[in-house]
Order: C-alpha cells, then sequence, then structure tokens
C-alpha cells in the first residue's frame, strides 16, 4: 500500500475471516512453520541462553549504531563497495534508478528484499519504465498474481498449491496446468533462468551487515539470491540501518536465531557472504557492488530508550506464525509492508500513529510474540506503550501523530471514572446505577458493539457492601 493511502483496517479484517480458503491456507501454513522450529530449538534452556545472546549482540549494536555505520561505511569503501545513503524512500529510490540509467538497464532481478517493499520500489520502476523481476519463489508467485507479500518470510503463504497451479496456467505463456509441486518449481525456475542470464543489474536485500569487515550477509535456500548477487555485473543491495552488527563472531548466534525461528532450519542452503566486487582474476561476481543504506524513521525510532527495542528485529517471521490474530486474517489484511505483531509495533513509528495507529489494537496481548521472539523484543509492551501514545497529548507524544484518540468525550468519562473511584459517595451511587441498568447497558452506545461477539457481562444488582449490610454481618 502506498504511504499516503488510507485504509480500512475494520472491513480488510472482516474480508479475510469470511475468505474460508486464505484461513485454511494460513491455518496449514502456520502449523507446519511452528512444529519445524519447536523441532529445532528441543532445549529450551539452551534456547534461552541463545535468545539472551542476541539480544545483547542487538542491543550492543544499537548502542554504538553511528559509529558502526560509520565503520561499516569505511569498510566497504575499502573493499570495492560504493555506499550511499538515504534519509527516505523517495531518496533510496532516487539512488536505485540513477544506478539503473547509469549502466542503461531496463530491467532488474532481485532478490527477497522486505526493505525494497518499504520502498514501493517496483511500482517506482515500473512508472519509470524499468520493469523489476522478482526471483524468489513466493515473491515471483504473487507478482504474477499482482499482489504484495502476505509473510515476511513467507509471501505466497496465503496461496496453496492449487491456486499457485492456476496463477502459473493464466499468466505464463505456454504453461500447461500442473498442481505437482516439482513441476511448478521447473516451471518458475524456466522462467527465471533466461532472467538472470540477461541481467544488467542485480538488487537485493542485507540480512547482517558487518561493521568489523564490511561485509554484506545474505541468506535463503532456492540460489536467486546468489544469482542476483553474482551473474549480474552491478549488484545493488538496499538494507535498513539497524541491520548493522559489531563483529563477524556476532552472527553465528544471529544466524542460528534466524534460520530456526524464520524455517525451522539449522542453517539455510545458502549463505552468501559478499565482501567486495570482482577482483582482478576472478571468473564471477559483479564488477560494482552498491550498498544503499536507509534510514526512514529509524533514526528517531532509536532515540527512545524503549521503543528502540523495536529495532532488534532480525526479520524472523515467527511472531506472525504464532499470533492468533495474524494466523486468522492473514497479512494483507494489515494494509501495509509489515504485517503482524513487528508490524503493530515498526509501522505507526515509521508512518504515525494517526494514520497507522489502529494496528496496534489488532492484539489480544496474549504475549506469545514475545514469547517466541529471538532476540527478546518485549512486543506486548511496545504496543501498550504505543497504545498509551495515541492518547498522550501531542507535546508528551513522542511518536508522529501522538495523543491523535485523545477527545473530550473520552476524556471526561475516564475523569469521571476517576472521582467515582476517589469518592465513596459517588462509587456508591454508580454500583447502584450500574446494578439496576444493567442489563441493559450493553445494548447502548460503545458496548453494544464490543457485546456483538463476546457474551455480556452480569452486573450483581447489588453491590457487596449492601450484602453484607442487609445480612447485619458487623463490620469490624
Amino acid at each position: 500500500m502506498d504511504a499516503k493511502t488510507r485504509f480500512d483496517f475494520k472491513s480488510n479484517i472482516e474480508g479475510a475471516l469470511k475468505d474460508d480458503q486464505l484461513r485454511k491456507n494460513l491455518r496449514n501454513a502456520m502449523d507446519i512453520l511452528v512444529d519445524k522450529r519447536r523441532t529445532v530449538f528441543t532445549d529450551n534452556d539452551e534456547l534461552e541462553r541463545l535468545r539472551a545472546a542476541g539480544n545483547a549482540i542487538k542491543r550492543r549494536a544499537l548502542k554504538q549504531l553511528p559509529q558502526l555505520l560509520e565503520q561499516l561505511e569505511e569498510k566497504c569503501t575499502q573493499n570495492g563497495i560504493q555506499v550511499h545513503w538515504a534519509e527516505d524512500t523517495d531518496q533510496a529510490n532516487g539512488i536505485v534508478l540513477d544506478l539503473l540509467h547509469r549502466h542503461d538497464a531496463t530491467s532488474v532481478v532481485k532478490g527477497k528484499s522486505m526493505v525494497s517493499e518499504e520502498m514501493h520500489l517496483n511500482r517506482f520502476l515500473e512508472k519509470n519504465g524499468i520493469e523489476a523481476v522478482e526471483t524468489d519463489l513466493g515473491e515471483f508467485i504473487i507478482q504474477l498474481n499482482h499482489e504484495t507479500p502476505s509473510h515476511i518470510i513467507v509471501p505466497a503463504i496465503h496461496k496453496n498449491k492449487d491456486e499457485v497451479a492456476a496463477i502459473f496456467h493464466e499468466k505464463l505463456a505456454d504453461t500447461p496446468y500442473t498442481e505437482d509441486v516439482e513441476e511448478l518449481t521447473a516451471i518458475a525456475r524456466q522462467a527465471l533462468r533466461k532472467r538472470f542470464a540477461g541481467a544488467t543489474v542485480g538488487l537485493s536485500g542485507v540480512n547482517f551487515a558487518i561493521a568489523e569487515t564490511g561485509t554484506l550477509l545474505l541468506v535463503e535456500n532456492e540460489g536467486n539470491g546468489r544469482m542476483c548477487t553474482t551473474a549480474p555485473d552491478v549488484h545493488i543491495a538496499v538494507m535498513g540501518l539497524e541491520k548493522v552488527v559489531e563483529k563477524l563472531s556476532d552472527v553465528p548466534p544471529l544466524l542460528r536465531l534466524l534460520t530456526g525461528s524464520a524455517t525451522g532450519q539449522i542453517v539455510t542452503t545458502y549463505v552468501n557472504m559478499i565482501t567486495s566486487p570482482r577482483k582482478k582474476g576472478e571468473k564471477d561476481g559483479p564488477k560494482e557492488v552498491h550498498l544503499v543504506i536507509l534510514d526512514n524513521g529509524r533514526a528517531s525510532i532509536l532515540a527512545d530508550p524503549q521503543l528502540r527495542q523495536t529495532l532488534l528485529c532480525i526479520r524472523c517471521g515467527t511472531c506472525l506464525n504464532h499470533c492468533p490474530v495474524y494466523v486468522r486474517i492473514g497479512g494483507h489484511a494489515y494494509g501495509h509492508v509489515y504485517p503482524g505483531p513487528i508490524g503493530k509495533i515498526l509501522t505507526p513509528q515509521m508512518e504515525g500513529l494517526e494514520r497507522t495507529g489502529v494496528l496496534v489494537t489488532a492484539s489480544s496481548l496474549c504475549g506469545a510474540c514475545g514469547e517466541v521472539c529471538p532476540v527478546k523484543i518485549p512486543i506486548p509492551d511496545l504496543i501498550r506503550r504505543l497504545r498509551n501514545e495515541s492518547y498522550d497529548q501531542e507535546k508528551a507524544a513522542v511518536v508522529p501523530g501522538g495523543g491523535y484518540k485523545k477527545n473530550l468525550a473520552e476524556t471526561m468519562v475516564w475523569k469521571g471514572w476517576e472521582l467515582a473511584n476517589r469518592l465513596p459517595v459517588l462509587n456508591e451511587m454508580g454500583t447502584r446505577l450500574a446494578g439496576a441498568m444493567g442489563k441493559h447497558l450493553p445494548k447502548v452506545g460503545p458496548l453494544k458493539q464490543w457485546t456483538s461477539i463476546r457474551t455480556a457481562p452480569r452486573v450483581a444488582r447489588s453491590s457487596l457492601h449492601e450484602r453484607v449490610r442487609n445480612e447485619g454481618v458487623k463490620n469490624e
């Protein structure tokens, strides 16, 4: 969704809940991902030690982030990687477009990158006459169907093989209909090989950038990322500035947490470590490597001691897999690039509470996301913080759009609640009124909507104090 487009979250949710096939697809896929994670992390004590290590590594990196970014730029430059800085997505898109024009490229092959989704890069390039070809299988499927990713790790998680078969048959010329998974994969591979062979520029994301060595690390399972970063003459990598870590020795525990949490693997099929363009005498690799480092609100998030924990995220997607809300509505209902629990706390901080603050209401605060987060982000605490920010006065709020929900009527209600709980006389009057009118209250006002899907609470006709007095119990 474009950053300036408003969305109706309630309608999105209602539509998703009515889609029985979507819910079935999500349930089946989530069960598999949750089981695979459970299988790979069998020792809870060891997992907790690993999570603590991952948390400490990322916290240390955030604490010295400006210095690490400078060190990364210095090391990358020494290695021959050209570094570009982008304050926002418009600037990042402009940098990528300029690089493409510089090499007379009319298309670009892309590995999986959530930052490029954040940039809405494909749409931007299309408007400027350049074709962006997604080469990750899941991204390839949804691009053919003109959709955006539904999941951070598994973009086409909302599709089953029958739906994929129909998409390939309809969108790829001379493709017979088949529901055989191996045949579908072969069809995609054949279509994409031609793209790799003719590509001048490849684009990828970055899982971790190591400041100590100036290395860009990418993990994947299909080999398309390696093709995008080695076959074309030019490789452009895009990353959020929080992806930097201090040392090469920081990577193994983070890699273990990422792959285990994301796909239930001890390690992915491909771990790509890019430190320079092709050197003299080498037979493959790009002649140029460019790194675009994007801020897009991250520096502001970093400035708040509590909210900066959002930037600990390593984009594993496991909070989505365990979230009872996401599992029922899928990623598209959220209307933005980052869905699920991490999206609820990241998107409002990037785009403002007034436009996207409704996302933080889509949580039962069950705590599952915080319990499984591999780097121990206290997501429920941050959701509550953002909910509070929605009602704070603008001068007190930290997040853009803070206080947008504050209104006189609600303020007066809470003031009345405060007085009723401070003054015994008002408390007794309120209790009697609730006892007399309790059975009617859910049928009017905002409580009507709340009780439309819940059992209405029963209010006792008399308070405990009244019953004690009526039964003659002495107050001793």
